[in-house]
Parts: structure tokens; C-alpha cells; sequence
């Protein structure tokens, strides 16, 4: 994490675009955990494909598209509707004075607060669920699945955030910098990688918590909604990480059984929601 910060910060100092920097920062932090999990995987299963590689590279292709293109218009989104209630507001709302560390904390705060909301009515509401569910679908949980997102529900999450962070008149840096943690993080996040965070686990949503987030067990699923800190968690009272057991080897949705495999089927399943249902109830 803090090799991919200083490299985002080591080009962005050297004249680079932002966004360009960004990519740069999140594609270092990619083969270190790849290659990490080989050689401390938390389980040996998770190591071998279980017919998900393709499909997982599949939605890593269509999720950075999807985010590439969504960035601009959530940042044009955003000032434009600061500008728009300036005259009631004022400017000035986002504190640039702070040190740079600070209002990246400060982003990761304020940002994921809508990402929190969205991501829990995902687990309430059917018609968010249903796009959701191809997350959840995943059998393992390993690096390269951090990106397995149908394109309506990383948007869901995705806008919100920024369009909060540029109304409130974050810069480009600092969004810069906001991306990296969050990409980075979604790489441990779901990592198959024996990581134990001890007093962090208060601060980050890593794979400790998450792995609870992706349990058969809808009680212990229905947790840990941070996308990448898990302080919206607890002071909503969805922090969930019991100490007398392992989060469980077993993951995916025990209601659909079914649920389509491939990166295309998935892509049209929330649109043929009830013939998803009806195949896997009648299995």
C-alpha cells in the first residue's frame, strides 16, 4: 500500500497526469500480492481456479472501462452541482490548508459513508441485490476477484462517492491519492493472504472482516459493508469479526445455486432475475 502511494506521489511530482499516476500505483501493487498468496495463502483451495479465472478477467476488463469512463462525469457532476448551490453554501467546503495525508483520511471518511448506505440496501433491496449478487457469487476469494462487479453495481457505489468528494471541492490529487487506497485495499480486501491486522481491524475493512462479508450464513453476511474502512461499520453496528471461530472456507449464495457462471450470463442475470430464481429453486 504504501509502495504504490509513494510511486502514485513519485510520478504525479515528476510532471505525470494524475489518472495516469493512479494506474501506474495500482498496477505495482498487483503481482506483490498475486505472489504473495503463493507463498502465504490463508487457503491452499483458494489457490487453484475453480472455473472463475476467465470470468474474473473478464470483469477486470469491464470494470476499469466502466470506471474510466464514469470518472469524468461523476467529477463534472460534482462541481457542477457545487457551483450550482454555492450561492447558498459558499465555497471553500473542502479544508486544502490540511496536510495531504490528513485530507486523504479525511476522503476515505466522507466518501465512504454513501458507499456504506448503498452497499447495505445492495443486501436489502431486491432491485440493488440482484446486480449485487454476482459479487457474492464468487466461490473463492483470491486478488483478481476484488474486480468481480457488474458494471450497474460499481457504479452504484462509485458515483455517489465522487460525486460527494467533488462537491465538496476535493482536489485532483487528493482523489488521486483517495483511488490508490481504495484500489489497493479491494486487492487485500479479498486476498487469499494470511493477513491479521490486530487494532486495525477498527480502522480497515480487509479480508479479516470481509471474509465474514461473503459467508453462506446471511446473519454474518449481512456485516461489514465498508468498502475500505470499516468506521461506518461500527458506529452503525454492522461490524461483525467473533474471535471464537474462522470465517468459513465454504462462500456464495446457498439460495441460488445456480446462479450463472460466465461473465456474460452474469452480465444479463439481474435482467432475467426471476428466471435465475426459478433455475436454481429448481434444483
Amino acid at each position: 500500500m504504501l509502495g504504490a502511494l509513494y510511486l502514485t506521489w513519485s510520478l504525479i511530482d515528476a510532471g505525470m497526469a494524475a489518472p495516469v499516476a493512479v494506474l501506474w500505483g495500482q498496477g505495482a501493487a498487483l503481482l506483490p500480492i498475486a505472489l504473495a498468496e503463493r507463498i502465504y495463502p490463508w487457503h491452499t483451495a483458494w489457490l487453484h481456479s475453480h472455473g472463475d479465472l476467465g470470468t474474473d478477467v473478464a470483469h477486470s476488463v469491464s470494470i476499469g472501462v466502466t470506471t474510466s469512463l464514469a470518472m469524468p462525469l461523476a467529477t463534472a457532476g460534482g462541481v457542477a452541482l457545487a457551483a450550482w448551490l454555492s450561492p447558498w453554501l459558499g465555497m471553500g467546503l473542502w479544508p486544502h490548508s490540511w496536510p495531504l495525508a490528513v485530507q486523504v483520511g479525511l476522503a476515505l471518511l466522507v466518501g465512504e459513508l454513501p458507499g456504506y448506505w448503498v452497499h447495505r440496501w445492495q443486501h436489502h433491496w431486491d432491485g440493488l441485490w440482484r446486480f449485487h449478487a454476482v459479487h457474492h457469487s464468487a466461490p473463492r476469494l483470491y486478488w483478481l476477484n476484488a474486480a468481480r462487479f457488474h458494471p450497474v453495481d460499481i457504479l452504484s457505489t462509485f458515483l455517489p462517492t465522487y460525486l460527494l468528494l467533488t462537491f465538496l471541492g476535493c482536489s485532483v490529487e487528493v482523489l488521486a491519492y483517495f483511488g490508490v487506497v481504495t484500489a489497493v485495499h479491494g486487492l487485500f480486501q479479498h486476498s487469499n493472504l494470511q493477513l491479521r491486522l490486530g487494532p486495525l481491524n477498527w480502522v480497515f475493512s480487509m479480508a479479516e472482516l470481509h471474509r465474514w462479508h461473503h459467508s453462506r450464513t446471511l446473519v454474518e453476511s449481512n456485516s461489514n459493508f465498508g468498502q475500505t474502512i470499516i468506521v461506518w461499520d461500527w458506529l452503525f453496528g454492522t461490524r461483525f469479526l467473533p474471535a471464537d471461530r474462522q470465517p468459513p472456507r465454504d462462500i456464495g449464495i446457498p439460495s441460488l445455486p445456480r446462479f450463472p457462471w460466465s461473465w456474460w450470463a452474469q452480465l444479463l442475470a439481474p435482467f432475467r432475475w426471476r428466471r435465475v430464481q426459478g433455475e436454481s429453486a429448481g434444483n
